[in-house]
Parts: structure tokens; sequence; C-alpha cells
């Protein structure tokens, strides 16, 4: 999964290899999981044809033994390493047996488990109820954040089905059935076993298959080939609001091609018998990716191949959601596997399973050509930038980021370089940086952490069964491309508290971070987009067009001036404030001695605050330094 930056700024596989000891649930009463086959075959209607309102209708069958049954509503979805299954979202819960509607009650412990007893005689349970998908701003998350509009619908499979306590779910077998409105198209990576008019049927596969293979669906739909002449099919499946949002310049149809072959290089192996990546283009929905070991599930903006700076800066989100088929999928922390999806994953390994699926996909993206060297390069500066004001270095480690990623995953976007939320994905990216750089140093160029792709991942190919690892495999497969201690090299970085940036990378890949007064073209498209100003490496403070404060420097000029985020400011030096006229005062600061004068609002309440800061503006970019351009070896395409 990725927590797109785009967000921010501009707005399971079908079996798993044996070794994770399973985990006792905290529902009262509910059975451990066993590893053995459910008893029958569940089957699911969900009638889509009212999405356009966002109601999605479930109608679910289960069959079952006299006694007592806890049923589970899924909470810790794959990819999303936080337990944010969206129960609060369901309505309607209606549970029958032969026709009479039965009594059940919630877990007390657990509000995602529901226990009944099931009378004699009966052998299915019919379940039906709604899932009330969320509008425009109603939801944070995944499954709580909107995914519909009259036009089109994202359909995530755990919002819509209950599933027996007890079993490992790859062990219960479910048949879905899809009800679409008239004339809309579809994509997933489900295969379809009949299809009448709108309803289609698929075929039988694992509830972890069900939840692992989401659908969208639309009146605008375009479906391209990413892998002509290949013997393993890969497709983009769009959808949009309208038929311009959904189609491709030859060029970037080129690039997206590329992207699966230079991806299916740096591995060497594929972990999928097909793969749709399906894109969802909307100024309706939520925008991030998530992923899935056959399909990917990427949200962006309605313009993202028809303006030039969305297209820049949301460019890595299906990159980074293809590379997790490989990272995160097939090679997965042993923390994260699970037997089911209630039982509590754990994240410490995020920085592996998320930070080097972002630092390939950066890498990837300027391969594909998605993105040039340069544009990579500044990519690299405003992580690099971002990361060394980084306040919260001095008492949250970079590991502590993946361990507590539970609570800061959906926490608040205030206070971002104090608190450091999910920094397992920017500094991961220099993290890994530094492994690449040091293994191309060591080795005198002739090895690089391709090598450790292709000893990591490439094994079984064509094969999607799950191989767990640890911190130790990890390390041990690093030394069998360059030997070296590579624990202590790790550690010394993860563990680290300090007031600098441990990561070298970008110094021993031959550049350094520098900072003068002239955005970047990354930050440039970035305030193109957002229309507000980032002066966190200046006055120490990020603004919005309406002069709401978003973040400020822990300890920084603003923040010593008394500015907190969620103040508005108001006026800058005696003149309305808009954030050309802040940029202007921190420029103008740089040659007086005046501070900068700012009205700011705190709910109702109006006050002046002084910012004594006359550094002037400043953004990260990276320069030639000495020693061999390692950064340009690692972006260039391979054949």
């Amino acid at each position: 999964m990725r927590f797109s930056v785009l967000a921010a700024a501009v707005l399971a596989a079908c079996c798993f290899s044996a070794g994770a000891a399973a985990q006792t649930e905290t529902a009262a009463g509910a059975p451990a999981p066993a590893d053995q086959p459910y008893a029958g075959t569940l089957t699911v209607d969900v009638d889509l044809t009212d999405a356009g309102k966002r109601i999605f209708r479930s109608h679910e069958t289960i069959p079952v033994k006299p006694g007592a049954f806890t049923l589970f509503y899924p909470k810790w979805i794959p990819g999303e390493h936080a337990p944010s299954g969206p129960v609060q979202n369901v309505s309607g819960l209606i549970i029958r047996a032969n026709g009479k509607q039965l009594p059940w009650r919630r877990d007390l412990r657990d509000m995602f488990a529901i226990h009944l007893d099931v009378p004699q005689g009966v052998s299915q349970l019919d379940l039906q109820f709604e899932f009330l998908s969320p509008g425009d701003g109603e939801g944070s998350n995944f499954g709580a954040s909107a995914s519909a509009s009259p036009d089109l619908v994202d359909m995530e499979f755990n919002q819509v089905a209950f599933y027996p306590a007890g079993y490992y779910t790859r062990q219960i077998q479910i048949q879905p059935t899809v009800q679409l409105p008239q004339g809309w198209k579809f994509g997933t990576a489900m295969e379809v076993a009949s299809q009448s008019g709108n309803t289609i049927h698929f075929k039988p596969l694992s509830f972890n298959n069900f939840v692992d293979s989401p659908l969208i669906a639309g009146a605008y739909v375009n479906r391209v080939d990413l892998a002509p002449g290949e013997s393993v099919p890969v497709h983009l499946n769009v959808v949009g609001d309208s038929a311009k949002d959904v189609t491709l310049t030859d060029k970037q149809l080129q690039q997206q091609r590329n992207v699966v072959k230079q991806t299916n290089l740096l591995f060497g192996a594929h972990h999928y018998n097909h793969y749709d990546f399906l894109l969802t283009l909307s100024d309706h929905t939520g925008h991030f990716g998530l992923e899935h070991h056959q399909s990917s599930d990427d949200r962006l903006p309605a313009d993202f191949f028809t303006d030039d700076d969305m297209h820049l800066v949301a460019a890595s989100l299906m990159p980074h959601e293809f590379v997790h088929s490989w990272n995160g999928k097939f090679r997965r922390p042993a923390d994260l596997w699970t037997p089911n999806f209630n039982v509590p994953m754990q994240d410490d390994l995020l920085w592996v399973y998320e930070g080097l699926t972002d630092y390939w996909c950066g890498i990837l993206t300027a391969r594909a050509g998605l993105w040039t060297p340069e544009q990579y390069r500044d990519s690299i500066a405003n992580i690099a930038g971002e990361m060394t004001y980084r306040t919260g270095r001095a008492w949250r480690s970079l590991q502590d980021t993946a361990d507590a990623a539970p609570l800061t995953y959906y926490g608040s976007q205030s206070w971002i370089n104090w608190i450091r939320d999910t920094d397992f994905y920017p500094e991961g990216q220099l993290l890994w940086l530094d492994v690449d750089t040091k293994i191309r140093d060591l080795s005198g160029g002739k090895r690089s952490l391709d090598d450790f792709a292709h000893a990591f991942y490439g094994m079984d190919n064509g094969s999607y069964v799950t191989k767990t690892y640890s911190f130790d495999d990890v390390v041990r497969t690093l030394n069998q491309v360059q030997p070296f201690d590579w624990a202590t090299f790790l550690h010394d970085r993860l563990d680290y508290t300090g007031p600098t940036l441990p990561e070298h990378g970008i110094e021993r890949g031959g550049w350094k971070l520098v900072f003068n007064d002239t955005p970047n073209a990354e930050e440039k498209a970035y305030e193109n987009l957002r229309h507000g100003a980032n002066l966190a490496y200046s006055m120490g403070l990020v603004v919005n067009q309406s002069g709401h404060i978003s973040d400020v420097q822990w300890n920084g000029p603003s923040f010593q001036a008394g500015l907190v985020p969620g103040l508005t400011i108001v006026a800058v030096n005696g003149r309305d404030f808009s954030t050309d006229a802040l940029k202007d005062a921190v420029t103008a600061a740089k040659t007086s001695q005046a501070p900068i004068e700012l009205l700011v609002k705190n709910v109702d309440v109006y006050s002046t605050v002084k910012v004594d800061y006359h550094g002037g503006l400043r953004y990260p970019h990276l320069v030639r330094a000495d020693g061999k351009d390692l950064i340009g070896a690692i972006v260039a395409p391979r054949k």
C-alpha cells in the first residue's frame, strides 16, 4: 500500500507457506483458526445497481451446522497495516435460517465479531445487509473513503462479506456474483464463470483471493494490453467519470508497458497467472494505492493522463503497487502473515515491505521513462530535504515508525515533522539507496541491489504461494550478494535517534543535497496543484492557499514565534494573505532586520505574530559531487 503523497499534498494470495504461528483472536468464545477446509462453499451476491447512490447491497449464504457460531467481518486488510476494516459502514444486517430471522449479538471486546446460535435442522445462514459507501470527504482511509460516483464504483470485497471464525481463510471457498448498472463494464483479477446481461458470476475462489481481488466498474472503461506478445497477460483497466479521462496517449501507453518490462527484468521472475492494474481516475473518490497479488487498486485524480503536473507527481503510484506483487504479496514479513483477517498483524518490517517497495518504485518510474533522471533526483532531493528536517528523529527512530504504524496510519496530519508518522516510506527510500550504493561501492560496481532482487524474489517463477521472511533472512541474502556486516549497518540507521539524517546513499552515489531559493521541478508541480507554500526549510511552516497552516517545524522560527498547525494566516506585513505575499515577505526579510509580521486567527481569536527569520526561501536540490555517478547507474533502464 502507498499512502499517496498526492492525496496529502493535492487534496491475499490464494495460499501461504507454512511457518507463521496462528495467534488467538480477541473475540470472546471464538475458536482459534484451524488449517482445515471449511465444509461447503459460501456465496455472495453483491448488487451494485445503486452504486451511484453509494449503496452496496450484499446477500450472502454460509453453510453451517447447529450450535454456537461466530462470524467475522474482515478487520486487518493486507496492505492497510492497521485494523481498518470499515465495519462502521455496515447496516441493515439481518440473518435468517430456513426463512426465520435469527437473533445475533456483537462481541463486546471485538466489534468485528458477531455471535449467534444456529438452531437444529439449519444447514445454511442467509445474510443480507448494506454497505453504505462514504461520500466525498467522509472518510480518510481505504475502505472508509469515497469509492463511488454516478458513473463508477471501486469494490473492495472485504466490505461486503462476513466469514466463519475457526478457519484459515485460505481454506474457505466462496462464489461471488456481482450485479452492475446497465451498460457498465468492469475489471478485476477474478475469473468469470458466466455473464448474463449485467450480472456476472465469478468462479469459486478462496476467501483470501476474494478479498485480494477488488473490482472496478463504470460507464467509461478503457482496457489496454501492457504485455503484448507475452505469455503472461498484464492489462491496465482504467475507469473514470468521462471518456476523455480514461484515454492514454501512445507515449503514456508505452511508458506503462515499460513499467511491466523493467519490473520483470528487475526481479527475474513473476508471481501471478495474470495481472490487472485497476486504475480509477476521479475527483470524487479517495486517492491512494492498495496492492493485491494479481491486481492493484490505484486511485488518482481525474486529470492524471491530461495534466503534466499531475502525471509527474503521481507517476510512481502504479509502479509502487506493481512491485508489491513481489515484495509484500509473494515475499511477506512473517509478522504480517496471519491465518485470517482478524488476527492482528505486526508491522516491524514495513521498512522492507513499504520502504524497499518505495525505493524500487522510484527507480522503475525512471527506468520506464515516466520520469527523467533529473526528475528522479528531484524526487530524492525532496525526500532528503523533508527527512533532513524531520525534527521527530530526536525521539522516534525509523524502526518505531514501522512498529507504531497501526497508531499513525490514520492519525493526525498536524505536526507531521515531529510525530514522523509513516516515515518508513520516504526515509525507507533513503535507507535502501544507502544499501544499494554500499553494495556497488564494496563490489566495485559488479553487484547491486538488483542482485538482491533476483536472489530474494526471483525464485519459483509463476508461483504465488507466499514465502515469509524475517530480518535475519534479509541480512542473510544481502550477505550472499555482498559480504558485509549488514545487520549492524541496518540497525545503526533503523534504531538511530538524533539530529542528523543517518543515511548516506546520496553522497556515496556521487551527489549532495543543497538548498537554494528556487523550487525544483517536482516542487513547482506540487505548488501548481495545491496552490500552497512549503516553507518548512525556511520560516518553518506549510500553508495552503487559504492561509491554513497544516504543519509547523518543531522548534523552528515559526514555532518560536508562537505558530502551530490549525491556525489561519489572515495578513502578511499588514496586507491580505496570499502564498505569493508570504513568499515575498520571506524574500524581503533576507535583507531586512524587521521580522515577518503575520495576523493569525485561532478559531475566533486574532493575534499578531512576529517571525524573526532572515534566511530567505530554501528548496532542496541534488547537485553533482565527487566520485562516480552511482545514482545515474541505478536509474538507467535494464536490457
